[in-house]
């Protein structure tokens, strides 16, 4: 257990850190819980690199988180809905930056549209999960390079909706649901972690996935106002049946601190493979619909099933 919770702030998780020397990279670090990561990180004398789409963003929250924090901040362009995208941003990657110490893969879309990907992926599946899974392998060199590593998957308690559909992730053979669609990346990101544990984890290169909490951020853009009032029903008729009181959302800097903490506690020094939610390593847990992470998502099995389906669908391999 540690001595951190639903409450606490990414400030009050990295208080007693020192991260000199230290080199972070967020994607999606130009918004929200990635901007908010990268400047609690950059505050605690790291050197942050944020990454994401939009160059004009990027360099306004570049400038913002420097001068707020009087951190070393780079930014590099990167869509993650295009593998290609991702190819030259991990080869520039390669050539201005050292090392990586810590990766935090951030960045995502929710409950978004049926679309698909620069590459033909459907769209959540393709961005969340194969987008990250193609960067993580384009800047494992940098990784390997650094110290004390750890990779930081960004998941959801949305993973609790769905699992991967290995036979149909593009959904080309079953009628697209949004959310259902949200579910298997998100269950993806988790198991990308156990997948990742597996093969690096014997390096000292330690893999997490988290539950960063209910936030209001840009992740939401394609939701409408009844999408919101639909899933704060949904919250609370699943707190009720657990015999809880709904949460609130919370704040971008509580909504942070999960993040923060799975990647610099000493708590989890030397494991991983784990997801953790409200700065805790969450339980296995098949029933709850208020925490804990789902069997299938940390199952080792599926695991190697998506690594496999992953090095199919982006054409490449990605060994340890």
């Amino acid at each position: 257990m540690s001595d951190f919770g639903f409450e606490s702030t990414a400030d009050e998780v990295l208080a007693d850190k020192d991260l000199t020397g230290r080199t972070v990279f967020v994607t999606g670090g130009y918004s929200g819980l990635g901007q908010e990561t990268a400047r609690a990180m950059a505050a605690k004398g790291a050197h942050v690199i944020i990454a994401g789409r939009d160059v004009t963003k990027l360099a306004a929250a570049g400038d913002e988180i420097a001068e707020s924090t009087g951190g070393k901040v780079d930014t590099l362009k990167v869509d993650l809905a295009s593998l290609d995208s991702v190819r030259k941003a991990g080869e520039e990657a390669r050539g201005r930056f050292d090392k990586i110490d810590i990766l935090i893969n951030n960045a995502g879309v929710m409950a978004a549209p049926k679309g698909t990907t620069a590459d033909g992926f459907e769209t959540q599946f393709g961005t969340n999960h194969l987008g990250h899974f193609m960067l993580t392998k384009e800047l494992m060199p940098l990784v390997r390079k650094g110290s004390g590593q750890r990779i930081v998957n960004l998941s959801s308690r949305g993973h609790h909706l769905d699992r991967v559909h290995f036979d149909d992730p593009n959904f080309e053979n079953r009628d697209y649901d949004p959310w259902l669609s949200y579910g298997q990346s998100k269950t993806a990101n988790v198991l990308f972690a156990v997948g990742l544990e597996e093969r690096f984890g014997s390096d000292g290169i330690h893999a997490y996935a988290l539950h960063p909490g209910g936030i209001q951020t840009n992740l939401g853009r394609h939701m409408s106002q009844e999408d919101m009032a639909n899933l704060r029903e949904r919250a609370r008729k699943n707190a009720e049946a657990n015999g809880q009181k709904p949460q609130p959302f919370k704040t971008v800097p509580q909504g942070a601190a999960t993040t923060c903490w799975v990647a610099t506690s000493q708590d989890l020094e030397g494991r991983g493979g784990l997801y953790a939610e409200d700065c805790q390593v969450a339980e296995v847990d098949d029933q709850s619909r208020v925490g804990g992470v789902r069997s299938y998502a940390v199952d080792k099995a599926e695991a190697e099933r998506l690594w496999a389906l992953s090095e199919e669908l982006v054409g490449e391999r990605f060994e340890a």
